[in-house]
């Protein structure tokens, strides 16, 4: 006996299950959004790179690039010239004419020069500091004029930190460097080494010298979950709104394993 087979006819769905299809579509971008959000890293964050370079002596400008774009945005000098006149200096020099730098408040050297302070650690660096700029010179950190005896804050420092601000993005952001500091007096000489510097990626925000980190750091947990959440199935969907609950307890108890 021959069957013929008859067409098919389209199944209509109930205005109920289109309203709980549309319900579980909307529930299911919502969760997905969420979970890249909370996967993004925190915006901000102190960033802190640790070095070792030695200041060499009439070694030429030593570059620090804070944010790592390529730019340098200050530049460390340690320059000796011995003649008739003897001129030994220590600077720090701004790479971008709008960065600033920390300085000691008063010129070290009345009318001459300015010099950058030795700030202590845990010295907050941020809107209220005695910012100074000196596109042309710098600021000195050490210096020795024509035997005129040492001037500047940074004689003989184990650790201090260099408060700076300067732009990314147009921006104003606050960092420090950190270095140590030795003076030869016989025969004058100056010997620096940088061993770190940070700055924090939020415009504006102070940052403290020697902080390497701060409560904005914290890794996103989401982030860590490597759990894929489970497919919904038809069944469920064919349950409506009671089936996407059950769904929902199973994808929980999941995620825990």
């Amino acid at each position: 006996m021959n069957r013929h087979s008859r067409p098919r006819k389209t199944a209509n769905l109930s205005a109920s299950i289109h309203r709980h299809l549309n319900m579980y579509a909307l529930a299911a971008s919502a969760a997905g959004v969420g979970a890249l959000v909370l996967a993004q890293p925190a915006e901000g964050k102190i960033v802190y790179t640790p070095a070792n370079v030695h200041i060499a002596r009439n070694g030429g400008l030593v570059p620090l690039d804070l944010n790592h774009d390529g730019t340098p945005d200050f530049g460390l000098s340690n320059k000796s010239l011995v003649s008739s006149a003897t001129d030994i200096t220590l600077k720090v020099v701004q790479e971008a004419p709008s960065n600033e730098i920390w300085g000691k408040g008063l010129p070290c050297y009345p009318g001459v020069i300015s010099c950058a302070a030795a700030l202590p650690k845990g010295r907050k660096v941020g809107p209220k500091g005695q910012f100074q700029q000196d596109p042309k010179s710098g600021l000195y950190m050490v210096a020795l004029f024509h035997e005129g005896g040492w001037l500047g804050s940074w004689q003989n420092v184990k650790q201090a930190y260099l408060g700076l601000k300067f732009k990314i993005n147009g921006k104003f952001h606050y960092g420090w460097a950190r270095l140590s500091v030795n003076v030869l007096k016989g025969p004058p000489k100056i010997t620096a080494t940088l061993t770190g510097y940070a700055y924090e990626s939020i415009p504006g925000k102070a940052i403290i010298a020697g902080a390497t980190k701060g409560p904005d750091d914290a890794e996103p947990t989401a982030a860590l979950s490597s759990h894929t959440p489970e497919p919904v199935t038809l069944g469920a969907l064919a349950l409506g709104a009671p089936g996407l609950s059950i769904w929902r307890r199973e994808e929980a108890v999941a995620t825990t394993q």
